[in-house]
């Protein structure tokens, strides 16, 4: 039987369907950031436009709650990135980054890092943290300075707390319009349990938690899609092992998708409401083909930090927020009743966003 191809539209709403952008819902904020395998948090505002446009009710408090609840934590995992993950999630899937987030930080400062002896820096850095007390960065590096003289600040200290010693970033970093530097703590201090070891045997079990969750937040994907997103070596041990559990699809192009059986795939031309997605957001970044939901012209778009407006599924706008203006500048020209959805979206994300926008502007496509 011919494998079943899966065109762009199909793999869009597919997305959409499986990101919450279809339709708002009632998960709770942990419930929320657990299916999406996080949000990624780099720019310490955005998820919460990111949850704003998936959860019907969502109010910044409840994203505070679970911050401070610890139910909900900011750390460096997937792609070396800061993502809000929830608590269960970084302490189960860390050591399984830990190979990647090293070759990464020492990718970036391999000369200035050659003569460091990794395992010497940590037990360093746990030392100095032991107390329990949160440290910045800088304040980390400094009474590490004097016995490791050679490296670059910047280079010793993002070693250490993005790659060696998992840590939490702390409230109030990432909380509503709340300002101030990143105040560091290990993850067990902050959550009060260990970082689950790495588990021993064939299959990867972790690697196959990964790519069932990922499936079910992202797919159908492909493999190279699966690797994009977390930064992983493809997980092919785990692909293996839970290959027979999966279906099998195609692109366009004649890729390989791999999927879960039960997960939504909706028909190609069920209606897609206007989304505003923050800087960032994985519904983008989470895949190496990204033409399910972004044009070619449009890909330095996502890389770049711009925020972004779905029309019909697809980016369709940027829009930014300066003047107590929210600006959207659409990529294509828009038709009468899509210029209309645009600003009645537009308009209910100004009203979430609470006196920081007086007015609502959609420029003419350029």
């Amino acid at each position: 039987m011919p494998t079943t191809v899966l065109d762009s539209r199909a793999l869009n709403r597919a997305t959409l369907a499986r990101q919450h952008l279809l339709r708002r819902d009632d998960a709770s904020v942990p419930e929320a950031v657990a299916h999406l395998c996080g949000l990624q948090a780099q720019e310490p505002q955005e998820p919460f436009v990111g949850l704003w446009s998936r959860l019907a009710g969502f109010e910044p408090g409840h994203l505070d709650g679970a911050l401070t609840g610890r139910t909900v934590v900011r750390t460096h995992l997937m792609r070396r990135t800061v993502h809000l993950v929830t608590a269960d999630d970084a302490l189960a899937w860390r050591a399984r980054h830990d190979a990647m987030l090293r070759q990464r930080v020492l990718g970036t400062y391999r000369s200035e890092l050659a003569d460091v002896d990794l395992e010497e820096v940590a037990a360093a850095g746990r030392a100095i943290l032991a107390d329990g007390q949160p440290r910045t960065m800088s304040e980390i590096v400094r009474v590490l300075e004097d016995r490791w003289p050679g490296p670059p600040r910047r280079a010793l200290g993002e070693l250490l707390v993005a790659a060696l010693v998992p840590m939490a970033q702390l409230p109030p970093r990432g909380l509503w319009r709340q300002k101030g530097g990143v105040r560091n703590l290990p993850l067990a201090t902050w959550l009060e349990r260990e970082v689950d070891p790495l588990p021993t045997g064939d299959g990867d079990p972790v690697g196959q938690q990964l790519l069932r969750r990922y499936l079910a937040a992202y797919g159908p994907a492909a493999s190279a899609d699966l690797r994009a997103w977390c930064g992983l070596a493809g997980l092919p041990a785990a692909v293996k092992a839970v290959r027979d559990e999966l279906v099998v699809f195609r692109d366009e192009r004649g890729r390989e998708l791999l999927d879960l059986p039960d997960a939504p795939r909706p028909h190609p031309d069920t209606p897609a409401p206007v989304r505003f997605l923050p800087a960032f957001d994985n519904a983008v970044l989470g895949y190496h083909d990204r033409s399910r939901i972004i044009d070619a012209p449009h890909l330095g778009l996502s890389v770049a930090g711009h925020r972004v407006v779905l029309v019909d599924g697809r980016v369709s706008a940027t829009w930014d927020v300066r003047d107590r203006r929210l600006r959207i500048g659409p990529l294509r020209p828009f038709t009468a009743l899509e210029q209309e959805a645009v600003r009645a979206e537009a308009q209910d994300l100004a009203d979430f966003l609470g006196g920081v926008v007086e007015h609502v502007q959609l420029d003419s496509a350029s």
